[in-house]
């Protein structure tokens, strides 16, 4: 950097791997004064956003010393970075964490904001999908395995022992009023029923959850501080098509086979729990089973899973890219996709009953 007249011209890299050397420099430099000064940047040949942040650094150490700051002879691609970083920084000034309105109005049009930028996520998440349709090479399938061994194949300990547990106690607390009819072999019936259409499916998605869609928030959150999707966004790559596709595709694949296992755990306890308590065979559970349960209640629990991996996915990486400056904003984010996950999870499966009710399915 060099000062002709009230004219700072930059010059070199204005990059992270030279921020500590401009930082020095412009600790030494003697700045030009004036009511209008401009930043020349004409011999700038590359700049992150490393030197976008440092760049607004020094116009406001102009603005502070009341100066009027003009910038001039940038290049178009730098002027759009400088510009970027600056409503970034505004962004966070405006909605800083702690921040409450004051009235209920106020709050209402956070929800609403809320809302909206939810859609326009959900949006900019389907407009990718069909694009990775349309032109196939650009799915990255690598990613996508990677995330179905993390999120699929390390969950199944968790989610077998879970459910197995879930069977037993759904076959104990029905056992002690079977027993009082004598209709024992019935507990064939309510364990098939209530795992394979209902809790199986719900308990996979609860565990998924809090298991992997808060990974998903606190990966891209903890991103988002590093400013790694920003390095993204400034190379050309869209950071949905790089972190949330893999993750989405992975977890619609992995959740309705996790759900299988969980059914299938689940019955093992249910069978185990009917043998000590009620005396019936494994074989009579089995064969009294294949009566009690008929194709479509199994699919009805497992046509349920894509659903719940969606919701899960969008919510994790939606909250992950709110993620908004330090550790505190990743941890708390992460707290929220669980809790909005498990909520929508609950009230989606409600409207499933629902539906199904009216169909007479």
């Amino acid at each position: 950097m060099r000062i002709a007249a009230d004219t700072l011209i930059c010059s070199n890299l204005w990059t992270v791997s030279g921020i500590g050397a401009l930082r020095t420099t412009m600790g030494d430099l003697l700045l030009p004064t004036g009511d209008a000064v401009s930043i020349n940047g004409s011999a700038i040949t590359t700049m992150d956003t490393a030197g976008a942040w440092l760049m607004l650094q020094l116009i406001e150490r102009f603005e502070a010393a009341g100066s009027q700051v003009a910038l001039e002879a940038f290049r178009p691609e730098h002027r759009r970075l400088i510009q970027y970083i600056a409503d970034e920084r505004q962004d966070v000034s405006t909605v800083a964490p702690g921040h409450t309105t004051g009235s209920l109005m106020g709050r209402w049009l956070t929800v609403c904001h809320d809302l909206v930028s939810f859609l326009v996520f959900i949006g900019e998440v389907v407009v990718s999908l069909l694009q990775a349709v349309r032109y196939p090479g650009r799915i990255r399938w690598r990613e996508i395995l990677a995330d179905i061994y993390q999120s699929g194949f390390k969950a199944l300990p968790i989610v077998g022992l879970l459910s197995f547990l879930m069977g037993v106690v759904i076959a104990y607390q029905g056992s002690v009023q079977l027993k009082l009819y004598g209709a024992n072999i019935y507990i064939a019936d309510l364990v098939g029923h209530s795992m394979l259409r209902e809790l199986a499916p719900l308990l996979t998605a609860i565990l998924v959850c809090g298991r992997t869609g808060s990974a998903y928030a606190a990966q891209i959150g903890t991103m988002k501080v590093r400013e790694e999707v920003a390095a993204l966004e400034t190379i050309g790559m869209s950071p949905v098509d790089v972190l949330v596709l893999p993750k989405l595709v992975s977890l619609v694949i992995v959740l309705p086979l996790l759900s299988v296992f969980a059914d299938v755990t689940a019955i093992f306890g249910g069978m185990v729990m009917a043998n000590s308590q009620l005396g019936v065979s494994f074989s009579a559970f089995f064969f009294r089973l294949e009566e009690a349960v008929n194709y479509s209640t199994f699919m009805i629990g497992i046509g349920k899973a894509p659903v719940f991996a969606a919701i899960i996915a969008i919510i994790g990486c939606y909250q992950g890219f709110k993620v908004e400056g330090s550790a505190e904003s990743v941890g708390r984010h992460t707290t929220i996709s669980v809790v909005q996950s498990i909520f929508l999870v609950i009230v989606v499966d409600a409207l499933f009953s629902i539906l199904f009710i009216l169909l007479g399915i």
